[in-house]
């Protein structure tokens, strides 16, 4: 068994997808520097990333899959489970060493669990795109906090942006602890890092909300709670939709 470490980036996974195809090693398993694992024996090796490499495996790939099926791919790299990386290295062994399109193979598992990881990290995608509620700070920025499964956060931009084309906001994964950064003058998202010592740190205090934004928050709340009808309450069915997990950054539930 040959163990290939990498720095954790998509390009990175994608060259030492290349560096096996390149060495002809067979027994392969990949892992992140920063992660252990249970490797202790076999050989190990370093893999610098490369662009040039990185595209070429992604270029391959983008031939032999459909637009749906590269997608796929990329989610599975957001999902960010435990061993996605050799999932993935399965897979693309799989797609390049056939002759015709297997992404709806599904008795082959690496197709099986690559669609179905995808399937996940798209339903959290559009949990997020709903479940997001903003704030306004006394700077006129949009804040709001979350904490997704999976990193979802720049599967999300595309709505935001689109949605909320004319404000400023600000996005935070209090889990990954990185946020998107949009400024609504110059059209430009930036990734923003924000060092602190605790999570609460990261959820805005009344001191530095907007003047009006707790008024528009009690409305909201009221409106919620005024709109929903007690005889057709099903909480298995709301829960189903709304995991607990998540009321902690909703408006309506705090």
């Amino acid at each position: 068994m040959i163990t290939l470490w990498y720095d954790g980036s998509f390009a990175g996974l994608l060259t030492c997808i290349f560096e096996m195809y390149e060495h002809r090693l067979k027994d392969v398993s990949i892992f992140q520097k920063q992660k252990e694992t249970n490797a202790l024996f076999g050989d190990t090796l370093d893999v610098i990333t490369d662009i040039t490499k990185a595209n070429r495996v992604w270029n391959g790939l983008q031939k032999r899959l459909s637009r749906q099926g590269c997608k796929n791919v990329v989610w599975n790299y957001l999902s960010e489970l435990e061993g996605f990386e050799n999932a993935l290295l399965a897979f693309s062994r799989y797609v390049f060493d056939a002759t015709e399109n297997i992404e709806t193979n599904f008795g082959n598992p690496a197709v099986l669990q690559v669609a179905q990881t995808a399937k996940k990290v798209g339903r959290e995608k559009h949990r997020m795109e709903a479940f997001v509620r903003f704030q306004q700070l006394k700077d006129g920025l949009y804040y709001a906090a979350i904490r997704p499964d999976y990193n979802v956060l720049p599967l999300i931009l595309p709505h935001f942006k689109s949605r909320y084309a004319d404000q400023h906001w600000l996005i935070y994964d209090l889990q990954r602890g990185y946020g998107i950064k949009y400024d609504a003058g110059k059209e430009t998202v930036e990734e923003v890092n924000i060092s602190v010592s605790t999570d609460d740190e990261l959820i805005p205090n009344t001191a530095i909300l907007a003047e009006g934004e707790l008024y528009y928050q009690d409305m909201w709340k009221d409106y919620f709670h005024k709109t929903g009808i007690p005889e057709r309450r099903n909480m298995k069915l709301h829960l189903q939709h709304v995991p607990r997990r998540y009321w902690k950054y909703l408006t309506e539930k705090l």
